[in-house]
C-alpha cells in the first residue's frame, strides 16, 4: 500500500515483502556482464561456498537453492531412508505453510508434536516416538527444528544441545530450517557455527534477509553429502545460471551485511513491540526474540487496520507483524499510530 505521499511504504505482513537490498541488486547487475560457466562452475559460486564454509565450519558442504521450501525438501531428502518419517512441531513451516511439499515430493509422513511456543522439547519428541513402536507406524528418523520458529521464538544453544543429545541417544538425525537463521544469530549473539554444530543439515535463508531469491543448504555431517548434488538436480534446484544466486549470497556475506540486516530487523521489531505495549487494547501473544511481533487485537480494530496496511492475521486470532532490513523508524511510528487510532 502507498503512504500519504503516494510512495509505496514498508508493510509488516512479511519480511518476504521487503525490497531486495541495494547491494544485492548491484551485485546481480555486475555479474550480468559477459558469459560464465553454468551449473555452479563459476567463480561467484566458488566464493559463495567458501564464504558459507567460513561461517558454518570448514567441513560444511554448501548447496545453493532458489528458496526455503526447496532447501527443506532437499535437506530432508538427504537425511531420510526408506520408510522413514519426520518429527516436527505442529506449527512448523514444513507442516503448515509449504502446501505439503515434503509429503508430496518425498512421500514421507510428518509426525506432529505440540509446540505452543514454537519450540520442540525432548519430552514432546519422546511422546511421538512412543506412538511409533512397530512396523504398522512410520519410523521416525529425523527431527526437524525451525530456528527462528514460526512464532518468532528462538531455541537457546542449551535447548539445542538438549535436543541433539536426545536425538543422538535415539539414533535420530537433525534437520534445522534456518529461513531466518540470521535473526536467530543476531538475537543469541552467537555464530552460525554455534547453531550449525547441532544439526546434520540446515538451511541458511537469504531471501528474507535482503536477497532477491536465494537460500543455502548446509550439510554438516560426514558421509551425507554424496547424493545431495544429484537430489538437487532431480528436484529442479540446480540453477543453470547459478552465478545469479551466488552473487546475492556474496553481497550479503560481504562485510557481514547479512548480520547487519538481521540486527536491524530485530531492533525494529523490539521497538515496535515496546511502542505497542503501551497502547491500550493491544496484548502481546509471544515473546519478541527476532523480527516477528505477535499481538492480539479486537477484530474490528484489525479490520480497520487492513484498510491501510497489509497484515497477516493468523487463524488463532493473533496478528503477526514482521520487520525487515528495510523497515524504518518512521514505518514503525506510523503503524503504531494507526493501531492506536483503530482502537478508539
Amino acid at each position: 500500500m502507498n503512504g500519504p505521499t503516494g510512495v509505496p511504504r514498508e508493510d509488516f505482513a512479511s519480511d518476504n515483502h521487503a525490497e531486495a537490498h541495494p547491494a544485492v541488486l548491484a551485485a546481480v547487475t555486475a555479474a550480468a556482464r559477459g558469459p560464465a560457466p553454468a551449473y555452479g562452475g563459476d567463480r561467484w559460486t566458488a566464493a559463495a561456498e567458501a564464504g558459507l564454509r567460513e561461517l558454518a565450519g570448514p567441513t560444511a558442504v554448501p548447496l545453493l537453492v532458489f528458496d526455503g521450501t526447496a532447501a527443506n525438501v532437499l535437506g530432508l531428502s538427504v537425511l531420510l531412508g526408506p520408510g522413514d518419517a519426520i518429527v516436527c512441531a505442529d506449527n512448523a513451516h514444513c507442516a503448515v505453510d509449504e502446501c505439503g511439499a515434503v509429503e508430496a515430493m518425498l512421500g514421507r509422513k510428518l509426525l506432529l508434536a505440540p509446540a505452543p511456543d514454537g519450540k520442540l522439547t525432548p519430552a514432546a519428541i519422546e511422546a511421538v516416538l512412543g506412538r511409533c513402536t512397530d512396523v504398522r507406524t512410520p519410523r521416525p528418523s529425523v527431527v526437524a527444528l525451525t530456528q527462528v520458529t514460526e512464532l518468532g521464538t528462538c531455541y537457546t544453544l542449551e535447548e539445542l544441545a538438549a535436543l541433539r543429545e536426545l536425538c543422538d541417544r535415539k539414533g535420530l538425525r537433525v534437520y534445522l530450517d534456518g529461513a531466518r537463521l540470521a535473526n536467530a544469530v543476531a538475537h543469541l549473539g552467537c555464530t552460525v557455527a554455534d547453531i550449525a554444530r547441532f544439526a546434520d543439515a540446515l538451511s541458511f535463508g537469504f531471501t528474507k534477509n535482503g536477497a532477491l531469491g536465494a537460500d543455502a543448504l548446509l550439510l554438516m555431517t560426514s558421509g551425507i553429502a554424496e547424493r545431495a548434488p544429484y537430489l538437487r538436480r532431480q528436484q529442479g534446484q540446480l540453477a543453470s545460471k547459478m552465478r545469479y544466486l551466488a552473487v546475492q549470497v556474496n553481497a550479503l556475506l560481504d562485510g557481514g551485511l547479512w548480520l547487519d540486516n538481521a540486527r536491524h530487523a530485530n531492533s525494529m521489531a523490539t521497538r515496535l513491540a515496546a511502542d505497542l505495549e503501551v497502547v491500550p487494547g493491544v496484548r502481546p501473544a509471544h515473546p519478541v526474540q527476532s523480527n516477528a511481533v505477535f499481538v492480539e487485537l479486537p477484530p474490528p480494530a484489525t479490520d480497520r487496520l487492513r484498510k491501510r496496511w497489509t497484515l497477516h492475521p493468523l487463524p488463532a486470532g493473533a496478528t503477526r507483524l514482521m520487520t525487515s532490513h528495510a523497515t524504518g523508524r518512521t514505518d514503525v511510528s506510523e503503524l503504531v499510530a494507526d493501531v492506536a487510532a483503530s482502537l478508539t
